[in-house]
């Protein structure tokens, strides 16, 4: 299974995280949970039932980019990126 990266093109840390991903050479689904509203609800779902964005949720923040990976772990920030592919 490919990482499925959940993302929108407006957020300033896509971009970061994107770049990251080609330099380690991660190939990854694209999910933009913008473009419908079963995206989005898609995205929402995930984020509310899984464990790792709690405390995203807590710092009022959206939890993206997120990178859903095999085993049902999710990659939120760059330093783990780094560590988990590096």
């Amino acid at each position: 299974m490919k990482p499925v990266l959940y993302f929108a093109d407006w957020c300033p840390d896509t971009a970061p995280f994107i770049a990251k991903l080609e330099k380690l050479g991660v190939k990854y689904v694209p999910f933009d949970m913008t473009k419908s509203g079963a995206a989005l609800k898609a995205f929402l779902k995930l984020r509310d039932t899984h464990s790792a964005f709690e405390q995203v949720k807590i710092n009022g923040s959206i939890g993206i980019p997120a990178l859903l990976l095999e085993g049902n772990k999710i990659v939120l920030d760059l330093a783990e990126l780094e560590d988990f592919f590096s």
